[in-house]
């Protein structure tokens, strides 16, 4: 008992230590922007990571209504423990019943402007010495957008090479080929278009009528070609265990962007643990757990990258 309750003091102690070195504050920079700074609890002045989720309807913690792991908090606390300030906020589908926003109104540049909107609220208070953009997923493309307008540092982690029509036709051809053909046609009908009449019901989710508008608004850009644009440090990451990004990704935005640096780590999944072997369901299964601590090879790759810079 006596050996419990040490246990218990030391965990809590350390948990204690780790909360008094970041100082967390919300934050509303406009009515589809509300997040949480994260700044080191020093007096000096430290470098703020902007970080963007991935794609669905995310909180700031990187969580869905039904998939919580708090990746994005993870990561953005443990940068703030290595001396980085971090904003994080919630995804404007995420509010969307309460911004009274339907899915046929929302277009893939809203995310742009929010990330830029957070940009420019930090810049105009000079509060730090720089500002890097850390995109997630879907966040990558739209990081390499916004950091294109006054950020000091942009970071990938597990983003995409290709448009996203192009992703999505490359997965049909994998799991469901005899859909390709359809898959293809009806991405160009909404490429030149802007919408899409008649398609294969198989393609439903995600050529419905009310997500048309968005899809066509995404898949006009190019990862690649956004990624050549960006004159500031650039680092790209991607997990080894990473389901959702594939290594192709990876090796394609190294090549469109040579000066990057970049770093495999290889026991790092989508939601940034590292997992141990092979095993898919055990991999999938760290999505839905937010016990398990981030990787910490991908937090010192950051820090390594923005505190030498």
């Amino acid at each position: 008992m006596k050996k419990f309750f040490f246990l218990l003091f030391i965990g809590l102690t350390q948990l204690s230590i780790a909360q008094s070195q970041v100082i967390s504050n919300d934050i509303k920079i406009n009515q589809f922007v509300e997040g949480t700074l994260v700044t080191p609890a020093s007096d000096m002045q430290s470098p703020l990571a902007i970080i963007l989720n991935d794609a669905g309807a995310l909180d700031r913690n990187g969580n869905e209504r039904t998939q919580i792991n708090n990746a994005t908090k993870k990561l953005a606390e443990s940068l703030a423990q290595k001396g980085i300030a971090t904003f994080r906020y919630d995804k404007r589908i995420f509010k969307a019943e309460q911004l009274h926003l339907k899915e046929k109104d929302f277009r893939f540049d809203f995310l742009v402007e929010d990330a830029v909107a957070s940009i420019n609220y930090f810049k105009k208070r000079n509060t730090f010495t720089s500002i890097y953009i850390i995109g997630r997923g879907q966040g990558s493309l739209v990081g390499m957008l916004a950091a294109q307008q006054n950020a000091d540092g942009f970071i990938s982690i597990g983003g995409a090479a290709k448009s996203i029509d192009q992703i999505i036709i490359d997965q049909i051809k994998n799991q469901a080929p005899g859909l390709s053909e359809d898959a293809i046609r009806a991405f160009a009908e909404l490429k030149e278009n802007g919408r899409v009449r008649r398609y294969n019901p198989a393609l439903e989710s995600i050529l419905r009528k009310e997500l048309q508008p968005f899809m066509a608004s995404w898949m006009a850009y190019s990862p690649e070609s956004e990624l050549e644009k960006l004159n500031i440090p650039v680092l790209l990451i991607r997990g080894g265990k990473d389901l959702q990004s594939s290594l192709d990704n990876f090796e394609q935005l190294k090549k469109s962007k040579p000066t990057a640096t970049s770093q495999l780590i290889d026991d790092m999944n989508y939601v940034l643990v590292n997992v141990n072997g092979q095993n898919d369901m055990v991999n999938q299964k760290s999505y839905y757990r937010k016990d398990l601590a981030i990787s910490p090879e991908l937090i010192e790759s950051i820090r390594n990258f923005i505190q030498e810079k």
